[in-house]
């Protein structure tokens, strides 16, 4: 079985969602399988410390759910047309990882979730591609040949899934960014197949 990892942060509950759509998308993928984790929030008072188990929601993701991954996808909520710090300082600590190309050649995709529809959704899904380039994985984003891009009035991006959460942060998963989301998890679990068989 090829298991793909989905590691994100979320903070309101609409990157949760798009992560779950994401994992459903992987799951309809004959031989792959979606692996849900989250990361800890960060705080600025450097003795607080998060538990080792969130109160709720998918567990928080290790070094070993990386190393073991056919694939992996990336979702963060927007932070000034970046990765949320949550994610980024999970990130950092993946250097051994690196060292070792543990990801290289694996394939990997992005997701996100903002207030506004220019608000720096594009920006953060690039943000997070970096640190995959470098680990050499294989980005793979979403092809116009999807045609939720063109009906979309609100997420998603030929970068990878987003949506539009509204100034309120009010706004609920539409169809075309559940749609895309989807097609991104499954995109992605069929590039692992190929590339391990």
């Amino acid at each position: 079985m090829n298991e793909i990892l989905i590691v994100y942060y979320s903070s309101g509950g609409a990157t949760h969602e798009l992560a779950r759509m994401v994992a459903r998308g992987v799951d309809s993928v004959t031989n792959a399988s979606a692996k849900l984790r989250t990361v800890p929030r960060v705080s600025a008072v450097s003795e607080a410390v998060e538990s080792d188990i969130p109160s709720d929601g998918p567990p928080y993701a290790s070094p070993d759910d990386l190393k073991n991954c056919a694939g992996l996808i990336l979702g963060s909520p927007v932070r000034f047309g970046n990765m949320a710090a949550p994610l980024k300082y999970f990130i950092d600590q993946t250097s051994n990882i690196w060292l070792s190309g543990g990801l290289s050649g694996k394939p990997a995709g992005v997701f996100t979730s903002g207030g506004s529809l220019h608000g720096g959704q594009e920006s953060t899904l690039l943000s997070m591609m970096l640190p995959l380039f470098h680990h050499g994985m294989i980005l793979s984003g979403i092809p116009y040949s999807e045609g939720a891009l063109f009906a979309t009035q609100g997420g998603g991006t030929p970068y990878g899934a987003s949506h539009v959460g509204g100034a309120l942060n009010d706004r609920e998963v539409d169809s075309e960014e559940k749609s895309l989301a989807i097609a991104l998890g499954r995109r992605v679990a069929e590039l692992a197949v190929k590339l391990r068989s």
